[in-house]
């Protein structure tokens, strides 16, 4: 990417340089932190199973084996 290679912010749009941008891909802290309020939220989801419906090691075998 350029250095000067402008992006849209992935909440509000507004272009902002990528480069040397301490909160890309967003423009600013305020939309950084709305988009991780969204994850929070749970208005963004990975598709698949939950976690709960997976089949994971209990804890005390996982402490057994090491």
């Amino acid at each position: 990417m350029k250095p000067s290679q402008k992006v849209p912010c992935p909440h509000c749009k507004k272009m902002t340089f990528f480069n040397d941008n301490p909160y890309r891909p967003f423009c600013s802290e305020r939309c950084k932190l709305i988009d991780l309020g969204q994850w929070a939220e749970g208005d963004y989801r990975i598709a698949g199973q939950p976690l709960s419906d997976i089949d994971l090691p209990d804890t005390e075998t996982l402490q057994e084996e090491e």
